[in-house]
């Protein structure tokens, strides 16, 4: 048996356990109550114990900022994690102390089972080909779990771009060397290397994991006449009424900027409505989201700003299959309407809290900070490859962190960066087993029509979210999360989800993958707060301050 598949059988053996929801190991009961609590100066350098509490949340945790990019497995950013090769004009030193990650093995380097070996990008080659990230592609590179036919199936080369022709592309990966910051932060915070995407697939379905961990209940409209379209290629295993699974990218009906043709819309429940319920501010901040046209009576809204990325192309700002509270009539802003003001941001109000990005930086500087906030930065800088790269990537996250580090809301912050899929690049560890799908027509994981079949029900019975998907980076961000930590319990996109139910009480969602998300507890050490702020350039991604 190859052993990493021996590793897959293992973590399914123990999914039953690990994945059965969240639970707070929170030593300080006290959390709950109303008092503030009482800490040293925010000067100090040292970590502060806490007594009190925090205004009702279940943690110290007042404010989530979700930083949610796109397209990286976590072999692509952190395979030779903590070891860059230094071979390129920087250098980047890992603590003595640093953990290990499962990582890519020398075996794995040397002597890959997929024909090609992994070499390493340098910053020069940053722009790189979109890979095949669909859900079938994808599941046949995974082939039974051996993780051995990435080039066949999500292998893409032959681009516009600097890496044109470059064999086995799909197998390739950056180091510390090009992606500093996110190792810079992995050393100064927390990060995980069993952090995996809900559901094999794109886009859409890794956003609507996020917010609601359900793709079911999708539905394709056609823009022009309104009218249902049943399409089992799009929206899987549809019933009579076109309701179904999305397994596919389409831009949401309720928005003005998304393509004219079919669109697709969802039903049921997510995170902004229960927010909502509880009374709890909370915003989707995207780049671009203001309209450069308003809408009128006889016209949509335009969504026409752009940025030039590291290659000098003109990227659009908005993309608009990458905001997932567009898809919900509840949480909708289909017309790209600003709020009335900027004390309604995070409020319920004509903007229905969705949000162009300047509006997030406006509320960090003027102290209107939503308890929760999800942050889409503008499409050059959201690391999706082939219009985006590591290099842009890293110049809006780390001026995003800088600026939170450097506000009033810092010492109560969790930041959450991950991705949305893995667009189809390599990754050796083969995905846990949690939810199972039997589609003869989209299922390939463990031959044709099935996909972690054997012996296992779907989640509320729903076809074509078979899961996890493929692993994807996630790194943690606070005062309170522990400093150079690498946390190896299996945690998926919705395990945010699960955080933001649980720390805010909200109830959690019918047939979401929240009822068996991995807890973010071991990331956090919630009984003692560092007054570190680690600042880093966005340029480089060195470290400015410590």
């Amino acid at each position: 048996m190859h052993p990493k598949t021996k590793r897959r059988a293992a973590v399914t053996a123990a999914a039953g356990a690990v994945a059965l929801g969240l639970s707070f190991a929170v030593a300080q009961p006290s959390f709950g109550s109303q008092n503030a609590g009482t800490v040293a100066p925010e000067s100090s350098g040292a970590s502060v114990m806490l007594t009190g509490a925090h205004l009702g949340t279940a943690t110290p945790i007042q404010h989530v900022v979700v930083i949610y990019d796109e397209n990286v497995s976590f072999d692509h950013y952190f395979g030779t994690y903590p070891n860059a090769a230094n071979t390129d004009g920087t250098t980047f030193r890992a603590a003595a102390n640093t953990p290990a990650v499962n990582g890519l093995t020398p075996g794995l380097l040397e002597n890959n089972p997929n024909g090609a070996n992994p070499t390493r990008l340098n910053p020069s080659q940053a722009l790189t080909c979109d890979q095949d990230h669909d859900m079938t592609p994808e599941q046949k590179a995974y082939d039974k779990g051996l993780a051995d036919k990435f080039p066949q199936y999500t292998g893409v080369a032959n681009c516009s771009s600097p890496d044109t022709g470059l064999p086995g592309l799909v197998m390739d990966y950056y180091d510390g060397n090009t992606v500093t910051g996110l190792w810079n932060y992995a050393q100064h915070y927390a990060m995980s290397d069993d952090n995996y995407g809900s559901v094999y697939g794109p886009s859409t379905p890794g956003a609507l994991n996020l917010i609601s961990g359900q793709t079911y209940g999708a539905q394709i409209i056609d823009s022009a006449t309104g009218k249902t379209v049943i399409d089992a290629s799009t929206v899987a295993s549809p019933n009579s009424s076109g309701v179904g699974t999305d397994i596919r990218d389409m831009d949401p009906y309720y928005d003005d900027c998304s393509k004219a043709g079919d669109q697709l819309k969802m039903s049921g429940t997510n995170v902004g409505d229960l927010l909502n319920a509880k009374h709890v501010t909370w915003g989707w901040f995207e780049g671009g989201f203001a309209p450069t046209a308003k809408a009128t009576a006889s016209a949509k809204a335009v969504c026409g700003a752009s940025h030039t990325n590291v290659g000098g192309a003109s990227i659009s700002d908005y993309i608009a299959h990458h905001e997932p509270f567009q898809y919900y009539a509840s949480t909708a802003n289909p017309h790209h309407v600003a709020p009335k003001n900027e004390a309604e941001v995070g409020h319920n109000g004509q903007a229905n809290h969705q949000y162009d990005l300047s509006y997030f930086y406006d509320s960090l500087k003027d102290g209107n900070l939503p308890s929760v906030s999800f942050v889409k930065q503008a499409g050059y800088q959201d690391g999706h490859a082939g219009y985006s790269d590591p290099i842009d990537e890293q110049a809006g996250v780390v001026n995003l962190v800088n600026t939170i580090e450097s506000s009033k809301y810092w010492s109560s912050t969790a930041i959450y960066i991950t991705y949305d899929d893995s667009d189809g690049w390599y990754d050796h560890q083969a995905p846990p087993n949690v939810n199972s799908s039997s589609d003869p027509a989209m299922d390939a994981l463990d031959g044709t029509g099935t996909c972690n079949s054997t012996a296992r029900t779907p989640l509320a019975g729903e076809q074509d979210r078979c899961g996890y998907g493929p692993r994807i980076p996630l790194l943690v961000i606070s005062p309170y999360a522990k400093t150079n930590y690498v946390n190896h319990s299996v945690t998926d996109q919705s395990s945010i989800l699960a955080f933001v139910e649980q720390n805010w009480s909200t109830g959690t969602i019918s047939g979401s993958f929240d009822q068996v998300a991995g807890s973010l507890d071991p990331f956090f050490d919630f009984g003692k707060r560092s007054a570190r702020r680690i600042l880093l350039s966005p340029t480089s991604g060195a470290v400015l301050r410590d």
